[in-house]
């Protein structure tokens, strides 16, 4: 195995999902080689940021990349030195956000995809293509991420964090923090 492969794909369960659907989670995490054989580079996302702020809106929290089913709305997208950190509602009022949430709960769906389009990119000496800047069109809940790392990982409770979801926060970040080289 090459020392940038994912030997098994990292897997959480949501133990809680708040009532009004908050979640956080990444929406892509960095040095991760994804299954299209792509590595995100830190600060990918950061000109396609500051041109959603200067708009004064955030990318389209999709179902399964479907630009007609917007299921939700992002309360934060930004860079962290894990990855694309996203915070968000999912919209329980419509029939599809409905169904996410239920999913969601049951752990049976809980990836996050990105769809962009590539603005800079490279290769590594493994043949690894390098995304250095990305322009970022929108953000999706799907079954099967290309970046096995990309997923809901923890749920807001209703008044806060409590220590459960804390603690499957910190198995993410340790866990991923593991898998880069």
């Amino acid at each position: 195995m090459k020392p940038y492969e994912v030997s098994a794909p990292l897997s959480w369960q949501v133990k809680r999902l708040a009532a009004d659907g908050s979640f956080a989670g990444y929406a892509s995490v960095f040095d991760v080689v994804d299954v299209q054989g792509d590595r995100v580079l830190p600060g990918a996302f950061a000109a396609s940021l500051a041109r959603w702020r200067s708009g004064g809106q955030l990318p389209p929290f999709l179902w399964q990349h479907d630009m007609a089913e917007p299921i939700g709305r992002f309360d934060l997208v930004a860079e962290d030195r894990q990855g694309l950190r996203v915070e968000g509602r999912l919209a329980l009022d419509t029939r599809r956000g409905r169904e996410a949430q239920s999913l969601l709960r049951l752990g049976a769906l809980d990836g996050l995809s990105i769809g962009y389009s590539a603005v800079t990119t490279g290769v590594d000496g493994q043949g690894v293509r390098l995304l250095k800047v990305l322009d970022l069109h929108e953000i999706s809940l799907v079954t099967l991420p290309a970046n096995e790392a990309a997923r809901i990982a923890w749920v807001k409770a209703a008044p806060g964090f409590d220590t459960a979801t804390a603690a499957i926060a910190a198995n993410l970040r340790r866990a991923t923090a593991a898998l880069r080289p």
